[in-house]
C-alpha cells in the first residue's frame, strides 16, 4: 500500500464524514471545531489520497459521489470499530481496578495507533521505530501519548521486550479490523477509476488446498488477472486469530460445529467424506471387508491433536470398544501425510476429495472398511458483519463453483 494510504488521517476521515452528512463545509466547521479553510484543505488531501473526486459541489451544497459514498460507507464502520475498541478496551481495565474514561475514541490519532500496532508486532520499541520508520525516541513518545489520551495501561516491560495489557490488546484487534475497512475502501474507489487493486488474503485449512482453493483461484484470476491473492496456511486457531484481527479476510476448510466464538459466521460449500488409505500393495489390499482389528494392527499417520479428523479416528476405534493405535505420527501437512502413506504400511483417516489424485494415481488405494456415515462440512468462515468488496464476492462465487465440482 502508497505510503499517503497507510497514513491516512483518522482526523480528515471524521471531518470528510461531517461533510457528508452536513452537505457541505460550514455545517461540518460547526461540529469538528475548525475553520472551513482547515476542512477544505482536509478534503483535498483525501481527494489526492484516493485520486478521485470524492463529493459533487453543487449550488444546493456538497453531495458524495460514487467514491465518496464508498468511502463514507467504510469510513463510518472503520471509526465504529476504533470506537467499540476504546470501550471494550476501557471496560478490560476497569475489571482490573485500572482508571480511565471511556470517551477518547475522537481524541485517538493515526499515528498513535500505528505506534501500538507496531509495538504489538515487534514487542520491542526500537523494533517497532524501524518497522514503521521513525525513531526510536519519537515512537516511544507517541506509544505514551496514547496512554495519557486513553487513560490506559498499554505497555508492560517484560524479558522479552515489551508486551501490551490485555487493553492494549483488544483495541490493537480493533484497530486492525478498522484498517482493514479502510484497505476496502481504497480497493473499492480504486475500481471506479478502472484500477483493480484489491488483495485478497485466505486463510487455508488442509482440505482446501488440494482441490478446491486452486480451482477457485485459477477462475478468479483468469477472470481478473491484477487481483493478488495471498494464502496463509496453519494451524486453525492460528488463522481464527488472524481472521478476528482482521488479517485474513476469509478461511476456507473444515468448519467447526458450534461455532468456535460469537463474532464469526460459517457458510457450507459441501460435505466432505473421510475414507481410510493406504499404499498400493499394501498387506490390506485386495480385500473385499476389513474388521477393526486389521486397522489396530497397523501403524498410523493422522492429523494433530483437536482436529475433527483427528477426533474421528479416536471416535472409530473408542466406538469398537478398542484403545486408540499408539504407533502414530501425527501432522498437520498432507504432503508429508502422504509421503509417509505411500512409503509405509501405515494407514490414514483422510479427506476422500484430498486423496482423489493419489487414487487416480495408483499409488494410493481406499481400505474397504465399513465406516460410520462421516461426514465434514466444508465452508467458508468470516467475521460477523464483514461486508465484502466486489471482488472478494466473486471470489466466494468461483468457490462455491469449484466446490459443485467436487460433490
Amino acid at each position: 500500500m502508497a505510503r499517503g494510504r497507510e497514513l491516512l488521517n483518522l482526523k480528515h476521515l471524521r471531518v470528510f464524514l461531517e461533510v457528508v452528512k452536513g452537505r457541505g463545509v460550514s455545517v461540518a466547521a460547526g461540529v469538528v471545531n475548525l475553520s472551513q479553510p482547515a476542512i477544505t484543505q482536509a478534503i483535498a488531501k483525501l481527494e489526492a489520497i484516493f485520486q478521485q473526486r470524492l463529493f459533487d459541489r453543487r449550488s444546493k451544497g456538497m453531495f458524495a459521489t460514487e467514491a465518496g459514498e464508498l468511502l463514507r460507507a467504510r469510513g463510518h464502520r472503520a471509526l465504529e470499530l476504533i470506537g467499540e475498541g476504546c470501550a471494550l478496551a476501557f471496560k478490560k481495565q476497569a475489571r482490573s481496578g485500572g482508571p480511565g474514561s471511556g470517551n477518547f475514541d475522537q481524541l485517538i490519532t493515526s499515528t498513535q495507533l500505528r505506534a501500538l500496532l507496531a509495538v504489538e508486532h515487534s514487542g520491542n520499541f526500537s523494533l517497532a521505530a524501524r518497522h514503521i520508520g521513525i525513531s526510536q525516541p519519537s515512537l516511544h513518545r507517541v506509544a505514551r501519548d496514547l496512554e495519557v489520551v486513553t487513560g490506559l495501561d498499554l505497555f508492560v516491560a517484560s524479558r522479552q521486550g515489551i508486551d501490551l495489557t490485555d487493553a492494549a490488546k483488544v483495541l490493537a484487534q480493533y484497530s486492525k479490523l478498522a484498517y482493514a475497512e479502510l484497505k476496502h475502501a481504497f480497493e473499492e474507489i480504486d475500481a471506479t477509476r478502472g484500477v483493480e487493486s484489491t488483495r485478497i488474503i485466505v486463510g487455508s485449512l488442509p482440505l482446501a488446498r488440494s482441490r478446491l482453493l486452486p480451482q477457485a483461484i485459477n477462475a478468479l484470476t483468469a477472470a481478473h488477472p491484477s487481483v493478488q491473492i495471498s494464502v496463509v496456511d496453519g494451524p486453525y486457531e492460528d488463522l481464527l486469530h488472524g481472521l478476528r484481527h482482521g488479517e485474513i479476510d476469509l478461511m476456507i476448510g473444515a468448519l467447526r460445529f458450534p461455532r468456535p466464538i460469537e463474532d464469526v459466521e460459517q457458510k457450507v460449500l459441501f460435505s466432505d467424506r473421510l475414507g481410510i488409505f493406504a499404499r498400493a500393495g499394501h498387506p490390506l489390499a485386495g480385500r473385499r471387508s476389513t474388521e477393526i482389528d486389521d486397522l489396530a494392527s497397523f501403524p498410523w499417520v493422522v492429523p494433530r491433536n483437536g482436529t475433527p479428523t483427528r477426533r474421528q479416528f479416536e471416535k472409530l476405534f473408542r466406538e469398537a470398544g478398542k484403545e486408540p493405535v499408539e504407533q502414530l505420527v501425527d501432522t498437520g501437512s498432507l504432503i508429508l501425510m502422504r509421503g509417509v502413506l505411500r512409503g509405509s504400511d501405515r494407514l490414514a483417516l483422510i479427506s476422500v476429495h484430498q486423496m482423489r489424485d493419489d487414487v487416480d494415481s495408483g499409488h494410493v488405494i481406499r481400505i474397504p472398511y465399513n465406516l460410520p456415515d462421516i461426514e465434514r462440512p466444508i465452508g467458508i468462515t468470516t467475521r460477523t458483519g464483514w461486508r465484502p468488496t466486489p471482488m472478494h464476492s466473486r471470489f466466494a462465487e468461483y468457490l462455491r463453483e469449484a466446490a459443485g465440482v467436487l460433490t
